[in-house]
């Protein structure tokens, strides 16, 4: 009887097992990728090259005491930050000695002059008697005409000139101006303090023009077209400076003058000078905002002409020069391209890559060309690949620099 079971059971498992289904089978699914594109940008002008460096004052100056004695009166424009203007007085030091020291040299100057009177008078004196004595055949001698004594008379009325002209000079520096227009970095003198000559009293700045020394790699300098030591002919230009005002982005209208005319030993960078006029806004409230010195701010120069250039960021770019594109079948083609010019923040291309094409921004671990991808399109169209400030633009979207 048990063996009977135990037949009869796997026969039934038998049966069972035949009549069921057959399992369904189907291809394998691919997964494709999720990729983000742009679509390049058609350069339309010239190159946009960059450099960065710090708004230093054109004038800057210390002020120094050229006489000693007691500070006695100080401007309240005589302190940092503070404003002035050309020969408006900031210092003032006790004159009463310079005075006293003027009026005796007028003194001796009058003294020196009644000599050289007198001596002049007896020599037009002698010049008769010997008219008289000896006619108008024979001529005087100097000594007979006290020419000598009338010499050492002007000579002395000079000498005094001098002394008055420096007492009077000396006076005059007792009160404290400058020649420009400027603005006060830093006082080092008091109300009662006593100071000698050659005493430090302040750092001042003019206020007129301000400089920024920007730092070119030869590289640069040729999408310029400007050499190293290049006149100022070729340097001419006006720029673009962006920077950070009261926390906002903002630009102001500055111009190329000169080159320094050497190469950095260390960096081996050349530097071009820019200058902005006005950087203050004092002549004109209703203009960009003031650009205060020591505030860093990029370039945006002006170079040679790079029409019809397609424009990318720089990440697209892969080693060998090579872009990742989603081809109309969504499926990932690798293309070699010709780098015009690259930055750290952009590069211009040409050739093999069209307008329309959809270049991938995605990093790919393994590109292998006809991988199967799920494009996603930027948001339109017309928005822009890349934000970058022409020279007449009114605003910027990105203030970082790039290397040299």
């Amino acid at each position: 009887m048990p063996l009977a079971i135990v037949a009869a059971a796997i026969g039934g498992m038998i049966a069972l097992s035949r009549m069921g289904k057959e399992p369904q089978t189907s291809d394998p699914v691919i997964a494709a990728m999720l990729v983000d594109t742009i679509r390049p940008e058609i350069k339309s002008g010239s190159f946009t090259i960059r450099a960065q460096g710090t708004v230093s004052p054109r004038i800057e100056t210390s002020i120094v005491s050229e006489v000693s004695g007691q500070v006695i009166w100080v401007s309240e424009q005589f302190t940092a930050g503070g404003l002035f203007r050309a020969g408006e007085e900031l210092v003032r030091i006790d004159p009463s000695d310079y005075q006293t020291a003027v009026l005796a040299a007028e003194a001796d100057l009058a003294a020196a002059q009644a000599t050289l009177s007198d001596e002049q008078a007896r020599s037009d004196a002698a010049r008769e008697d010997f008219r008289r004595l000896f006619g108008e055949n024979r001529q005087p001698s100097e000594l007979t005409l006290r020419l000598p004594q009338v010499a050492r008379a002007e000579a002395a009325v000079q000498a005094q000139q001098a002394a008055v002209a420096r007492a009077r000079r000396n006076l005059e520096r007792t009160r404290i101006r400058l020649p420009f227009d400027g603005m006060v970095e830093q006082r080092g003198v008091n109300l009662g303090q006593y100071v000698s000559t050659g005493t430090k009293l302040g750092n001042a700045f003019g206020t007129e023009r301000a400089e920024i020394r920007l730092p070119l790699s030869e590289n640069d300098l040729a999408y310029l077209g400007i050499s190293p030591g290049g006149t100022s002919a070729s340097i001419d230009r006006e720029i673009t400076l962006v920077g950070s005002a009261a926390g906002n982005l903002a630009q102001w209208p500055a111009r190329l003058v000169r080159s320094e005319g050497v190469i950095d030993r260390n960096t081996r960078l050349s530097y071009l000078v820019a200058e902005i006029q006005d950087p203050y806004r004092l002549a004109d409230s209703s203009a960009s905002a003031p650009l205060p010195i020591g505030t860093f701010v990029e370039a945006l120069i002006p170079g040679l002409d790079a029409s019809g250039l397609l424009l990318l960021p720089a990440q697209v770019l892969h080693e060998g020069d090579r872009v990742y594109l989603a081809n109309t079948e969504d499926e990932l083609e690798v293309i070699e391209v010709d780098v015009v010019r690259s930055t750290p923040r952009e590069i211009y291309v040409r050739g093999n890559i069209e307008a329309n094409d959809r270049i991938i921004t995605t990093a790919i671990p393994a590109p292998i060309p006809g991988l199967k991808l799920r494009v996603r399109e930027p948001l339109s169209d017309s928005e822009p690949m890349l934000r970058i400030l022409p020279p007449d633009a009114e605003f910027v979207a990105d203030s970082g620099g790039e290397d040299g």
